[in-house]
């Protein structure tokens, strides 16, 4: 019995530089009582997570493949040369593999969706779609607006789709103690809203010289010095509020985790649809007041234990901070909702999916 994982190639299942799917697999391998049976597949990484379980693949040019030709190549040679009669293959945000890999073997397949499936390539017509629910098993959608998106246009039996949250860390068994102090994390581009939040910031430090702000967060290093690039404006407008706010850049998860524990308050200014947002999980399992925008996934997994905010704008950003920071109940009864009703468990998640892939195994073997 094997379970083979493909990443996306852009992905790095490394200690210090995973993102979204990364992590989302890493937290299930945790509690999967298939530890031992799964393989994933990568590029090749220095530090791998589950180093036991990594295959790494170095890519060459002299393969005269795309580097996800490449990667997916090095996957089914290993599954066809493998002895086990009874696999599974589970593609993570890639469903134009589907048809390559499922006519390269008879194993079944699931595709993984961690974006909105209308926007990715081999997904975004109704017809493609009806063909990944033919050729797959199952297909696991990361929120209700992911399997709503993907089921657009699609009246067909859709047995097959199912949503599975990802999962995180479980929440801290005590409520940790909390500093005056707001943080954004995530990727420093446009659709994140991270300049949102800098002039959201930059209006309102004055007024609150006891608190910190925080801006945790990658960028690509080639715009670092660019000035008319969009992180480095971000970067700018956030370093001229002073000694009150940090730019910590990337930073790993260990950190990132100890900041969310000690930190009061989240912006979550998001513009773009987001498909599941692993942050928003994360800050309420470390008991977070969170503001975030009320799109895509994002109301599934906050609910009513945080602020939602509709058509999202640095101005509305700055009224919801100064009311939570000025109102200490207020904002202590948000951190305390995202504490107690934090659902999105790893062990959850990893629980849930096994019981999918047991029932793929008992229906295919």
């Amino acid at each position: 019995m094997k379970i083979n994982i493909l990443l996306p190639h852009k992905e790095k299942f490394d200690l210090n530089k995973a993102s979204a799917v990364s992590i989302t697999v890493k937290n299930n391998l945790f509690y999967s009582r298939y530890l031992n049976d799964i393989r994933i597949f990568g590029q090749y990484v220095n530090n791998p997570l589950f180093n036991d379980n990594f295959v790494g693949a170095k890519y060459s040019i002299l393969s005269l493949k795309s580097k996800t030709r490449f990667l997916t190549d090095r996957m089914l040679n290993t599954i066809s040369n493998s002895n086990d009669e009874e696999q599974l293959i589970e593609i993570h945000n890639r469903p134009h593999l589907v048809d390559y890999i499922a006519k390269a073997t008879d194993f079944p397949v699931s595709l993984f969706l961690h974006n909105d499936p209308i926007t990715m390539k081999g997904s975004k017509s109704i017809e493609q779609r009806k063909n990944i629910l033919k050729k797959c098993a199952a297909v696991f959608c990361v929120s209700k607006f992911v399997k709503k998106r993907f089921l657009d246009g699609i009246v067909i039996d859709n047995k097959k789709v199912h949503v599975l949250y990802n999962g995180v860390g479980s929440k801290l068994k005590q409520f940790p103690s909390k500093k005056k102090e707001v943080l954004f994390v995530g990727r420093l581009v446009y659709e994140k809203g991270a300049n949102l939040y800098a002039e959201a910031i930059k209006s309102i430090a004055n007024l609150f010289p006891d608190w910190t702000f925080g801006l945790l967060g990658s960028f690509d290093i080639k715009h670092s010095k660019n000035k008319n690039a969009y992180s480095y404006q971000v970067v700018r407008t956030f370093n001229s509020i002073g000694p009150q706010a940090t730019v910590y850049g990337f930073k790993d998860q260990n950190f990132v985790k100890e900041k969310m524990k000690n930190a009061s308050i989240i912006v979550i200014p998001s513009l773009c649809e987001e498909a599941f947002c692993l942050v928003a999980a994360e800050a309420m399992s470390n008991g977070m007041a969170i503001i975030a925008s009320k799109v895509g996934g994002i109301p599934e997994i906050v609910q009513d234990n945080g602020i939602l905010i509709s058509n999202i704008d640095y101005l509305k950003i700055k009224k919801s901070l100064i009311e939570t920071i000025k109102n200490k109940e207020k904002r202590e009864l948000f951190q305390k909702k995202a504490w107690l009703n934090f659902t999105h468990s790893s062990k959850k998640s990893s629980r849930n999916l096994d019981t999918f892939r047991a029932a793929i195994f008992q229906n295919y073997f």
